[in-house]
C-alpha cells in the first residue's frame, strides 16, 4: 500500500481516488472547488488538502486529472503546486489528457526536483472510471512506470507504457482520432437507418455482428435513438482533445482530414447548446 495524492475530482478523478481508497492506499485529495473535495471524503476514507502542495507532501505517488495545459501547470508549479510538495524519488502521474509539449515540459521540471514523471492519460469514460475498467497509456521512464503501474491498477482494465515522456499523450491522440470518425459514421448510418424506415435496433443486432461492431455501437446506439446525450465525455473536452490531435499532426506532418472535418461537427454540436452533451451526439446535427 502507498501513500497517494490525487489532485482533481471530477467526474474521472472522483472515482478514480475512491478506488485507490477502496484498494487501502493512503489517499489525500485536493480539489480546485474545496465542495467536491470534503463531498468525497465523506464517501471515501482520505484526507483533504487545501493546496495542491499539500496535498503532495508525503506522497509517494501523485495523481493528476484536472482540464487543460494550463490547469496541469497551474497545480505542478510555484510555491502552492504539487512539486513543491514532493520529495525526490515520488512519481507524478498525470491522467488528465494535454499536449505531449507540455508534458515533457513538466517532466523535465520534475526530473530537475528529482521527480518521475509518467504521462498516463485515460480511456473508458465516466463509466470506465467508476467501475475501475481504464484504459491506461503511459509515457516515461520504465522505473517510474514500473513503481506506478500496481497503484494506477486500482482503477484500470489495461495499462502499458508506450514509450518516452509524452508517448502516452500521443497514444491518447490515436484513441480520440479513431472515436471521431467512428462516431461519425455510426451516426450516419442510424440516421441513414431511420431515413430508410428500418428498425434500428433490429439494424444493429444484424450488422453489429460482423465488420461493423464496435464499443460504440453495442453501448451507444439505443440512446443515440432516443435522443439521449449524458453519458460521459462531453463535447466541449472533445474538441479540446481534437484540438490538441490537429496541432500535432501539424507538427509531425501527419494529415487527419476526417478528424478535422468531425471537429467542425462537433462545433455544430456545440452551436446547437450541445457542449456538454456526450460525443454521441452527433447524430443529432443530422436530424435537425
Amino acid at each position: 500500500m502507498a501513500r497517494v495524492a490525487f489532485l482533481g475530482l471530477g467526474v474521472m478523478g472522483f472515482p478514480m481516488a475512491g478506488h485507490l481508497a477502496a484498494a487501502g492506499h493512503e489517499v489525500a485529495v485536493w480539489n480546485r472547488s474545496p465542495a467536491k473535495a470534503e463531498a468525497w471524503a465523506a464517501r471515501h476514507k482520505g484526507r483533504v488538502a487545501g493546496k495542491a502542495r499539500e496535498a503532495a507532501e508525503g506522497a509517494e505517488f501523485v495523481m493528476a486529472c484536472v482540464g487543460n495545459d494550463d490547469d496541469l501547470r497551474q497545480i505542478c508549479l510555484g510555491d502552492a503546486g504539487a512539486f513543491a510538495g514532493m520529495g525526490r524519488g515520488a512519481v507524478f502521474v498525470d491522467h488528465t489528457t494535454v499536449s505531449a509539449a507540455v508534458t515533457r515540459e513538466l517532466s523535465t521540471v520534475a526530473a530537475e526536483a528529482g521527480i518521475g514523471f509518467v504521462d498516463a492519460p485515460v480511456s473508458g469514460g465516466q463509466a470506465g472510471a467508476e467501475n475501475g475498467q481504464l484504459s491506461v497509456m503511459c509515457g516515461g521512464a520504465a522505473a517510474d512506470y514500473d513503481r506506478a503501474e500496481p497503484v494506477i491498477a486500482a482503477y484500470a482494465k489495461i495499462c502499458r507504457l508506450m514509450g518516452p515522456s509524452g508517448a502516452g499523450q500521443l497514444t491518447k491522440m490515436c484513441n480520440q482520432i479513431a472515436i471521431a470518425g467512428l462516431v461519425q459514421g455510426l451516426s450516419e448510418s442510424l440516421h441513414f437507418a431511420e431515413k430508410a424506415g428500418l428498425s434500428i435496433a433490429s439494424v444493429v443486432e444484424v450488422i453489429s455482428q460482423g465488420a461493423a461492431g464496435s464499443w460504440q455501437m453495442a453501448n451507444r446506439h439505443q440512446t443515440m435513438a432516443e435522443g439521449r446525450f449524458d453519458f460521459g465525455f462531453a463535447v466541449d473536452w472533445m474538441r479540446k482533445d481534437l484540438g490538441i490531435c490537429l496541432a500535432t499532426a501539424d507538427e509531425t506532418g501527419a494529415s487527419l482530414p476526417v478528424t478535422a472535418l468531425v471537429d467542425q461537427f462537433y462545433k455544430e454540436v456545440q452551436g446547437m447548446g450541445g457542449g456538454r452533451w456526450d460525443t454521441s451526439s452527433l447524430i443529432a446535427r443530422l436530424r435537425r
